[in-house]
């Protein structure tokens, strides 16, 4: 390692420190004061002896070109996941970050662009979070490969999703929409109530998949929709969305019904479908059907999905425990299933009487003497 001084055009001095990578070639800085050289070779001196060093000419891709190729060797990716990676990059991250290397990328940067995220107009909190974590995973591959020493993306939380609480309807609400609907779709409503299946799971279902004398339905693949319009037939998210849903008796007469008159005799005859008898598109389905039916009933913002949420609510009302509920719904993480145990005034009035069964020592309270030592 050593300092050089330089002279530069107009008298100015500059000092140059070269020194030696571990594979013996040579790299080189330049600092306008000696201090800041030498501040620079204990620092070097350092990181090598710690086996913490990084080429500084590593990182030097700018976040865009980076991310195009973080992008292209995930193959494996979900082309839905692919399609939503794509528009975070080009709409959210790349106009505003894209030109940085990624060696120079500062937490400063970063939250300065997160912040910028919330405020814009048109972009929800959730899209700011999903934009923040598919940043942090690059910059971590970054980090991983020994291209930047630390991670960037530091902001406690930006990267969870604080979804609006959605709404829940009620048993007779369901019924209602149920009602209104094209009768078509009329089970469509029922199944996404009181299994929870999710619109791409019930789209994928197929008469196979249905046992009328089990009174459950198996969930093996779903129905996905990209924005050029090709849909196609995919496995579920993770692992636990593969499973079988045990159908309520109350259910069951309106699914064979609809078995019987709207799907076709062969075992992999799709159960939902258009009028001519082709897959579900979400757009046509929402502008054609759903809306139409939610507008009669008043219900203008309810969407398709808050039928699943619906259903898990009252699902979770049954006393079913966190592990029954991961397993009914198809999540990995216990998250999702607590978020619709929340405590509702039916249930706090339940627990209430509860405690004053307990109180008064009725039958299946307490002893109102409680416990007497021995």
């Amino acid at each position: 390692m050593s300092i050089q001084v330089r002279r530069r055009k107009g008298g100015k001095t500059s000092y140059q420190v070269r020194l030696r990578r571990p594979d013996g070639s040579w790299y080189s800085k330049t600092f306008w004061t000696k201090r800041e050289a030498e501040a620079y070779v204990n620092a070097e001196r350092t990181s090598h002896s710690e086996g913490s060093w990084i080429d500084p000419q590593a990182g030097s891709a700018s976040l865009r070109d980076y991310a195009v190729e973080w992008l292209r060797l995930r193959p494996s990716l979900r082309p839905r996941t692919i399609e939503q990676y794509e528009y975070l990059l080009r709409l959210r991250i790349v106009p505003h970050l894209g030109d940085v290397t990624i060696r120079n990328l500062s937490s400063a940067d970063v939250r300065q662009w997160h912040a910028d995220q919330i405020s814009l107009h048109g972009s929800s909190v959730t899209t700011a979070a999903k934009a923040y974590r598919l940043l942090r995973t690059i910059l971590q591959t970054a980090v991983d490969d020994e291209l930047i020493p630390r991670n960037p993306c530091v902001i406690k939380g930006a990267g969870v999703e604080r979804a609006e609480e959605r709404p829940v309807l009620s048993v007779a609400q369901v019924e209602s929409l149920a009602a209104t609907i094209d009768p078509r779709y009329r089970v469509l409503v029922l199944v996404a109530v009181w299994t929870g299946l999710r619109y791409g799971e019930a789209a994928a279902l197929r008469r196979r998949d249905v046992s009328l004398s089990e009174a459950t339905i198996r969930i093996d693949r779903q129905l996905q929709e990209l924005a050029s319009g090709e849909v196609f037939f995919g496995p579920p998210k993770t692992a636990a969305g593969i499973r079988r849903i045990a159908v309520p008796p109350h259910v069951v007469k309106d699914l064979g019904l609809h078995l019987d008159t709207y799907v076709g005799r062969d075992r992999d005859a799709l159960v939902f479908t258009s009028p001519e008898g082709s897959e579900l598109r979400r757009s046509n389905f929402n502008r054609r059907v759903w809306r139409p039916a939610c507008a009669e009933l008043g219900l203008d913002s309810f969407r398709f999905h808050d039928l699943r949420h619906t259903g898990n609510t009252l699902a979770a009302t049954t006393g079913a425990s966190t592990k029954e509920l991961m397993a009914r719904m198809g999540h990995a993480s216990p998250r999702a299933a607590l978020i619709y145990q929340h405590a509702s005034p039916e249930r706090d009035r339940a627990i209430a009487e509860g405690l004053s069964r307990v109180a008064s020592g009725a039958p299946g309270g307490l002893d109102p003497k409680g416990y007497q030592p021995h």
